[in-house]
């Protein structure tokens, strides 16, 4: 092939390809002529009074449980009606209304009528039953405020003057842990989450008790389990001698017990009940004690006598704590 012919060829090939760019060009702008022309004709079609309307209406639709009047949330399709004089009915009570079906329209009603009424005293008697129970769970959360303060208080006094407590806890037979004096308290409190309401759930107060020297207490045979089931359960601390058998069986054991006694008092909220529950361990005796009390009966008084009880005075704690 002469360079004259390998010339033209190549002129064709050049020319081939750039009739195919500019036809893909064109193809290109043609696409996007007809996006930007229909994006115009959206823009032009796009009505904003229906778009508002309908975005009232969706909010409308979604509050107020039910409960609102439909010529607001749809207001372009109110229809033309001459008002309705609905005649005053005989007086019912909250509960025949709550109670009564929907009946055929009389005396001018409409059923409408009738289920608007009683769809409004549902919702009078939710929202007085959500302010009720709003109203006692505040009552518990004041309670509970007031009952950490006191407890806070009452353990920071107690934490430098240390006194003794001048009382016994008999732990089995004739034995006793006594002559116990305050060695260190705290208090604390807990609260719910923000979204529950963040109100005081939970008050906890706890000290050690400690004496001098320990009991010496001998068990037999299966007694030594349940003795040390006993001890793990009052949370005494204890040291344990056990004598074997030549089949090593735990024929007896010997108990070291410290005069050491850490006791726990939980005040909790029950929000369901509306009461406040009080979880005790080694408060009076040994073991646990659980108090009920009604919000309104946490004051002044009865948190005093708490105090003196926790000191192992004369006091009317039980008392109060059934108002």
């Amino acid at each position: 092939m002469s360079d004259s012919d390998k010339s033209k060829q190549l002129s064709a090939i050049s020319e081939a390809i750039r009739a195919k760019r500019e036809r893909k060009g064109s193809a290109l702008r043609d696409d996007i002529e007809a996006l930007e022309a229909s994006l115009i004709a959206d823009i032009e079609a796009f009505d904003l009074d229906a778009a508002e309307r309908r975005a009232r209406r969706e909010y409308l639709a979604n509050s107020g449980a039910g409960m609102v009047d439909p010529e607001l949330v749809f207001p372009e399709i109110v229809p033309q009606r001459a008002a309705v004089s609905v005649p005053p009915g005989p007086a019912t009570t909250p509960a025949d209304e709550s109670a009564a079906a929907p009946q055929p329209a009389a005396g001018g009603a409409s059923l409408l009528d009738q289920l608007r009424r009683q769809a409004e005293l549902r919702q009078r008697e939710m929202h007085s039953a959500l302010a009720e129970r709003t109203a006692i769970n505040e009552a518990i959360d004041q309670a509970l405020k007031h009952v950490f303060f006191f407890l806070h208080e009452l353990v920071q006094q107690l934490n430098i003057v240390k006194p003794g407590i001048p009382r016994d806890y008999p732990l089995i037979e004739k034995h006793l842990l006594n002559n116990l004096d305050w060695q260190e308290g705290f208090a604390d409190y807990r609260t719910q989450s923000q979204s529950a309401g963040a109100l005081v759930e939970l008050v906890t107060f706890s000290y050690h008790l400690k004496g001098k020297g320990s009991l010496l207490i001998e068990r037999d045979g299966t007694a030594v389990e349940r003795f040390r089931t006993t001890l793990f359960d009052f949370g005494l601390p204890f040291t344990c001698k056990e004598f074997k058998n030549e089949r090593r069986y735990v024929e007896r054991a010997e108990f070291d017990i410290s005069h050491d006694v850490s006791v726990s008092a939980r005040w909790r909220a029950d929000f369901n009940q509306g009461l406040i529950i009080l979880e005790a361990r080694n408060l009076e005796r040994l073991g646990s004690m659980h108090y009920t009390l009604r919000p309104a009966a946490i004051d002044q008084a009865l948190l005093d006598d708490f105090g003196r009880l926790v000191l192992g005075q004369p006091n009317r704690f039980r008392e109060l704590a059934k108002r």
